[in-house]
């Protein structure tokens, strides 16, 4: 689960700059997210984890709905840090055309 939502919000972020044209070029984007943002991101996410698993102790529905929760508020936290909001041209108000309007864009 963990690892799926690192990949998960690497592909968003990463999407997001290419789309905002954010950053040095693709190659350096996508180092960053392959090497340092999805490793780094599943390690939390796995602390997480078992920080919130060791807390609820065997409390099957109540742990699984706060396993759910806290580590969707993670990523969420997260991507608010690394979505890039500068206004660019292909951007400009920060939020790529491509992204729903119903959900609020992550940082605002």
């Amino acid at each position: 689960m963990a690892l799926l939502l690192a990949v998960s919000a690497a592909l968003l972020v990463g999407r997001s700059w290419t789309t905002c044209d954010v950053g040095v070029n693709n190659a350096a984007n996508s180092g960053f997210l392959l090497w340092l943002f999805i490793p780094g991101l599943w390690t939390i996410l796995l602390l997480v984890w078992v920080a919130v698993g060791a807390l609820l102790g065997n409390r099957p529905l109540l742990r699984a709905f706060a396993l759910a929760v806290t580590l969707l508020g993670v990523v969420w936290c997260v991507l608010s840090i690394f979505w890039e909001g500068a206004a660019t041209p292909p951007c400009p108000g920060g939020v790529p055309p491509w992204w729903p309007s119903f959900i609020p864009a992550p940082g605002f």
